[in-house]
């Protein structure tokens, strides 16, 4: 527990108003999506860099934990405060300080909500490809921490590769720079890119420096529904051998689309046991010629294909993918989902692996995700009340993850390690890659003090 005398050195530093330890306030800020719950001491939303290295020299001082966090938006439990301590909030740190047209890039806060700073950018005519499916609460501080993906990275990339530069916060409390704001730097170790990604565990981030492209000038939607999971996983292999690289190749499965529908009440194919949703963007003559492409490589093993005739049957299209979460929860209380992701030549085998292994275990399964790069989200479901479901689910999952390393996969394509993968880590990083990693953290964090509890088991 943090004693009274530390509260007030952190009001004085915050400001009172700043700072709360009231037992309903703390409630707010002690879960995330992974729906485990650790109660902090204290939250304090600071306005500025220079308060949060004092709050981490008074941490290291008093050695208490301090926990950053963004909107409680991660599924791998990345903000819990699993040991107590202090949160940080950045709901006070959320401007956008620069959007610069001339050179591609802005600079911002860490708590610029994401769908915020989409659409501001695209008022100048510019664009930021990473969209985490969290992007209309998610923050631009966490996506960085957790190297958020998203749907476009099949052809964008995922948020590490638009990072130009940081201020962070050491655990140690000093203020570093890292990076460039040029196209190119290559002075010294990357530091920037060790950073995102590392969780929240290596620094508090405080200013983020992005690079921004050019607004694509037109966008078409796609999509296809498959009689077997297998066929819908061929095409997309075929559309990306045929040198196709569309902006968002999404997958559902039978199940998940079943569950939309029954949510939705849209008219759904509910026979159908898979469906690719296809966007693709860029020059209008040339996005014809290729959506053109896809559909008829779609057209040779999809029963029914269709192509939106404008922005309304495209928002109608992207309707039940985006319904999913939603339409899953209604018919299961829990779920464990999974981010796992494969090389998209396997992808065919990951599916009939996860179903082989479910049935193994006489759980229930629903698969979506972005078939473009291999990242399916595999999803169990169970109900917390049934003991012998949960271990039944755990197990399978475990199976499953092993099954994706000895595939050449990743157990974490966007999620992060976090408390929830932090068993897994041996079956990819081994005994040898996880002691290099600590070492790592005790050189930035000799103390402990920052977010601990995460990633390492």
């Amino acid at each position: 527990m943090i004693d009274r005398k530390i509260i007030r050195r952190i009001e004085k530093i915050v400001g009172k108003s700043n700072a709360t330890a009231e037992k309903e306030d703390l409630i707010c800020y002690s879960y995330d999506a992974l729906n485990l719950r650790y109660l902090p001491d204290l939250v304090v939303f600071p306005k500025n860099a220079q308060e949060i290295s004092e709050i981490l020299l008074l941490a290291n001082e008093q050695r208490f934990p301090v926990v950053p966090r963004g909107a409680g938006s991660g599924l791998t439990g990345g903000s819990l405060p699993v040991r107590g301590g202090v949160v940080i909030s950045f709901e006070r740190m959320n401007r956008i300080l620069e959007i610069d047209q001339e050179n591609l890039k802005a600079v911002v806060e860490p708590g610029v909500i994401t769908a915020d700073f989409h659409r501001e950018v695209e008022k100048v005519g510019l664009f930021y490809p990473p969209d985490p499916a969290s992007e209309e609460f998610s923050t631009l501080g966490g996506n960085v921490a957790e190297c958020a993906g998203g749907l476009r990275a099949v052809k964008y990339g995922v948020t590490k590769d638009y990072v130009l530069g940081l201020e962070l916060i050491l655990p140690t409390g000093e203020i570093l720079t890292t990076g460039v704001e040029t196209v190119k730097g290559v002075v010294g170790y990357d530091l920037t890119k060790l950073i995102v990604g590392s969780e929240g565990t290596l620094g508090i981030i405080t200013k983020i420096i992005l690079r921004l492209l050019p607004k694509p000038e037109a966008k078409a939607t796609l999509r296809a529904f498959f009689t077997r999971g297998e066929d819908a996983l061929q095409t997309a292999s075929r559309i990306i051998r045929s040198r196709l690289l569309p902006a968002t190749l999404e997958f559902m499965d039978g199940e998940s689309l079943r569950c939309v529908e029954d949510y939705l009440k849209i008219g759904l194919p509910t026979e159908a046991e898979a469906m690719l949703l296809i966007e693709d963007d860029g020059d209008p003559g040339l996005l014809k010629k290729n959506i053109q492409r896809m559909e008829e490589i779609c057209r040779g093993l999809g029963t029914q294909v269709e192509l939106a005739g404008d922005g309304k049957e495209a928002e109608d299209m992207w309707r039940p993918r985006k319904a999913i979460s939603p339409a899953l929860g209604r018919i299961s209380p829990r779920r464990i989902n999974e981010d796992v992701t494969v090389p998209r030549s396997r992808m065919g085998e990951l599916i009939r692996t996860v179903s082989e292994i479910c049935g193994k275990y006489q759980v229930r399964n629903v698969n979506f995700g972005h078939a473009g790069d291999g990242n399916i989200h595999v999803n169990i479901l169970y109900d917390p009340g049934n003991k012998d479901e949960l271990r039944r689910a755990e197990e399978a999952i475990g199976e499953i993850l092993r099954a994706v390393v000895e595939m050449k996969g990743t157990i974490s394509g966007e999620h992060g390690v976090g408390v929830a993968k932090a068993p897994y880590l041996h079956l990819e990083l081994g005994d040898q890659g996880i002691a290099v990693m600590k070492k790592i953290k005790r050189v930035f964090d000799p103390n402990g003090i920052l977010n601990p509890g995460k990633i390492f088991p």
